[in-house]
């Protein structure tokens, strides 16, 4: 069966969630898009404020209120970026739900997400779960959000539509571009929080946690699969390898997994 490459992403392809567990060889050859695309060479972020809305634990709407900050701190540091790469830019719709199952344009919300971004019609779906709500100072409240704009940032770049189609034989190549893709939009979040850091008022313990713990890394249930995280997301020593890349860098040019050896998206 041929499943669309471009319809759903939450961290995880739909097309890698039905294509088996088998590990990748060696790395491909990448489309010009993805390896040299013209957003590598548009220098640092350069916004270098992003002022955290205060919110009180248990409070929804306040959580809804940093989310929409944060989201339009990335939006005003990353509309220049693509403008400066020839990409036209446009914000990604947002939505915060409370509860699973929520209309995301790409089918309803799975159990399993924390966040959702829908190429169908450049949407994130944001499910803010229990645990976020209890503690809404958690830095991986922003971290999933900019992870999820990183997955924009590829859908506004052209880089998205360059993916493999599963076509249930090519599982090692969709497998290895998988993890390409969620490294880079980690390490894109990362670039965006390096940037803002010095505004945040934020302990270090805060980002050391994030790279100790898989980033923004979650999980993702489509049709009764559960997705395995480190094939479809890299282990944990690359996920902290991007991490720190993009928030030392502060740059898109920094991102570039398409390039890397297979070692550092394993």
């Amino acid at each position: 069966m041929r499943i669309p490459r471009s319809t759903l992403l939450a961290g995880v392809l739909t097309s890698v969630l039905l294509g088996g567990t088998a590990h990748a060889a060696a790395a491909p050859a990448y489309k010009p898009v993805l390896t040299d695309n013209p957003v590598y060479k548009t220098g640092e972020l350069d916004l270098g404020t992003c002022e955290e809305e205060q919110a009180a634990p248990g409070d929804l709407q306040d959580v809804k209120k940093y989310l929409t900050g944060v989201l339009d701190c990335l939006n005003e540091a990353w509309a220049p970026k693509i403008r400066k790469a020839g990409f036209t830019f446009s914000k990604p719709s947002f939505q915060v739900i409370s509860k699973l199952g929520a209309k995301t344009g790409c089918g309803r919300f799975p159990a399993g997400a924390q966040a959702l971004y829908c190429t169908r019609n450049n949407k994130i779906t944001y499910w803010v779960s229990p645990d976020f709500l209890r503690n809404p100072d958690d830095l991986r409240l922003m971290a999933v959000l900019a992870h999820e704009y990183g997955h924009h940032i590829q859908q506004l770049t052209g880089m998205l539509n360059a993916g493999t189609e599963y076509n249930g034989k090519n599982t090692r190549r969709v497998l290895d571009e998988s993890r390409r893709y969620e490294l880079q939009a980690e390490c894109l979040g990362a670039a965006f929080i390096g940037d803002v850091w010095h505004s945040l008022g934020r302990s270090h313990d805060d980002w050391y946690y994030l790279v100790r713990n898989n980033g923004s890394g979650s999980f993702l249930s489509v049709f009764g699969l559960k997705a395995p995280g480190e094939e479809t997301h890299g282990d944990g020593a690359d996920v902290g390898y991007w991490l720190e890349r993009g928030y030392a860098q502060e740059s898109a040019g920094s991102c570039n997994t398409w390039k890397a050896a297979k070692s550092k998206v394993s």
